[in-house]
């Protein structure tokens, strides 16, 4: 039998679609194919997503949870009007803390026992915050009754969160929510999975199937949809939502590439671990059933953290540029002494999606060669630097002109180093996820160099650290490695 294609598939098994009304409301069916058949149909029928796992176009659970605790928190201020600017400012406050706990990211296990106690503790700190201001504004004039009224907040967001936690199991029974599943791996642990998302809708996931290197215990119960490289087509032709990593035969570093292509980065990725027997109750895992579920965090690659870093950049560089002038010119005017004209490096590097572009450097040792400057790798002691290269080197003064590059939005502040072409082409070859470091710009320093991986050190550990920074990317990552650069400078760290 030849294995058919997801998209051929796709065409041959889709039917005249009913109304979108009604389309809305349908279940998804279990698929009656021969479950061991790679590329197996999928229903053609989804039902449209309303809350819960993210998916473009959708409504999803903090459309509606977020303005409830809104209403929730403010509504005090009908009775006590004269509060009315404490209230609003404790509604703004209330949701930016409990966004930034990730309530407004729907749960598979929906429990509002289970997120009481981080609830509770977030709206006393905003209660907290908001009497504070209004005691140094106002001179205790009442601070007392918007204390006492604020304690409505806290039993009215309570009881909002309880009836929006019903809506949205009553909608994920009802099978009116019921995202498109794959599972990653078709084990015996994958057949449980399966098994207790077909048993409990509760979690709001409908398993269209597995792909595995072949056939696996979870075929009892699933389609085998075939191997790792029919992924992106069963993303893209099926509408999946959901990826749920559990045990199988695939190959650990294709899995961790192909989680991670553009077709796949809009899909929530959840992995169950092999020692679940061992899983507990802290951080921010989840659960199906008794099974433990982690879900692993999207990088933030793209809209609002990317345009965010960028106007930071743009600042950053602007006024750093301005406030090193003297030092920038200190740094030009050893250069000319010790090597003579031309005391900028240009060289090409790899930015973003392997787009090459002109770095900027203080040339730290003597003119070489194109070719050689190209393929050849600088280590520490190199008989070629001078003393004042040898001293912008080891204080990284000698990387100040990428400020330039930085501004014109060639690199950012910071991010994984640029590497030369040669030197990409060669790595990505010898080292697995090499490649995946230039999914974010640049940067002109980077968590791999504060934590020691400067110079001649290995590359595959400055890759897991570049990945690592990329996977876990946030505005707060960035303050701590700026910080530490500050250090590795001050101490003079560098090669």
């Amino acid at each position: 039998m030849s294995v058919t294609s997801a998209s051929e598939l796709a065409t041959r098994t889709a039917d005249p679609s009913p109304s979108p009304s009604v389309a809305s409301a349908l279940p998804l069916p279990r698929p009656t194919t021969d479950h061991t058949t790679p590329g197996a149909p999928l229903d053609p029928r989804p039902a449209r997503p309303l809350f819960g796992l993210r998916r473009s176009g959708s409504i999803q659970a903090w459309m509606l949870v977020l303005p409830v605790d809104a209403l929730a928190a403010a509504a005090p201020a009908l009775w006590t009007p004269d509060s009315w600017k404490a209230f609003a400012a404790l509604a703004v406050i209330t949701v930016a803390l409990v966004c930034g706990g990730g309530r407004y990211r729907a749960r598979l296990h929906l429990s509002v026992l289970d997120e009481l106690p981080g609830l509770l503790g977030r709206l006393l700190v905003a209660i907290a915050l908001v009497a504070a201001v209004f005691a140094v504004r106002h001179d205790d004039v009442g601070v007392t009754e918007f204390v006492i009224a604020s304690l409505a907040s806290v039993g009215l967001v309570v009881l909002g969160r309880i009836l929006t936690t019903a809506l949205v199991l009553t909608a994920r029974r009802r099978r009116v929510v019921a995202h498109r599943t794959v599972l990653l791996g078709g084990g015996d642990l994958s057949d449980d999975v399966a098994t207790l998302l077909d048993r409990y809708p509760r979690y709001g996931l409908a398993v269209a199937g597995y792909i595995d290197v072949a056939p696996g215990p979870a075929s009892a119960r699933i389609p085998w949809l075939g191997g790792l490289n029919v992924l992106d087509d069963l993303i893209a032709d099926h509408r999946v939502d959901v990826l749920i990593v559990g045990d199988g035969g695939l190959d650990e570093s294709e899995l961790l590439d192909r989680v991670r292509t553009p077709a796949a980065a809009h899909c929530d990725l959840l992995v169950v671990p092999r020692l679940h027997a061992f899983a507990t109750q802290n951080g921010h895992t989840d659960h199906i059933g008794s099974l433990p579920v982690m879900r692993i965090r999207t990088p933030a690659l793209d809209g609002p953290a990317r345009a965010l870093k960028r106007l930071f950049d743009i600042v950053a560089s602007a006024i750093a540029m301005v406030l090193l002038s003297p030092v920038l010119a200190v740094c030009a005017a050893a250069v000319r002494w010790e090597g003579g004209p031309g005391i900028l490096f240009r060289q090409e590097r790899i930015g973003r999606d392997g787009r090459r572009f002109e770095c900027l450097k203080f040339r730290s040792m003597r003119p070489a060669s194109e070719t050689e400057s190209a393929t050849q790798w600088t280590v520490a002691r190199d008989p070629r630097v001078g003393p004042v290269g040898r001293i912008l080197r080891a204080t990284s003064l000698d990387e100040l002109p990428q400020l330039w590059n930085i501004l014109r939005g060639e690199m950012t502040i910071v991010g994984p180093r640029p590497e030369r072409p040669h030197f990409v082409e060669r790595f990505s070859a010898e080292h697995p996820r090499y490649g995946q470091r230039h999914r974010v710009p640049t940067g002109l320093t980077g968590l791999a160099q504060v934590s020691g991986l400067r110079g001649d050190t290995p590359i595959s550990d400055r890759a897991r650290f570049d990945n690592y920074y990329i996977e876990n990317w946030s505005l707060w990552l960035d303050v701590k490695v700026l910080l530490r650069t500050v250090g590795e400078v001050v101490l003079a760290r560098g090669r």
